[in-house]
């Protein structure tokens, strides 16, 4: 979800799945007070749920940040026929990491509950 997907969001209402686990942080004085402004502005938003989702739009934006590294197998062909490569950058780890941890934080949440 990208940053104006995300400004339709809070016109709207929508809920997804949360951890039982929670994340402390402090802000910094101007990162707070731009919170504080966006909660003013969406007042059906919490803090804490226009941060969840700034969070997670920021995490969207840095997994297509990630940048690709061609690899010497091909693993498709595009329309035109032409090889695609696989991809031994940073994201194939990170998109396998984000799957573990999730498969593990789901089991720590269904067994919790």
């Amino acid at each position: 979800m990208d940053i104006r997907e995300l400004l339709e969001e809070w016109n709207k209402s929508g809920a997804a799945r949360l951890t039982a686990r929670e994340y402390r942080v402090r802000l910094s004085v101007h990162d707070a007070a731009r919170i504080a402004a966006l909660a003013e502005m969406y007042p059906r938003k919490t803090e804490e749920q226009l941060i969840t989702e700034l969070l997670s739009a920021a995490l969207d934006t840095l997994e297509v940040a990630l940048p690709y590294e061609q690899g010497d197998r091909v693993i498709a062909e595009d329309e035109l026929g032409d090889p695609i490569y696989e991809d031994v950058g940073p994201t194939p780890r990170f998109l396998a990491l984000t799957r573990k941890h999730a498969v593990r934080l789901v089991r720590e949440d269904d067994s919790a509950g």
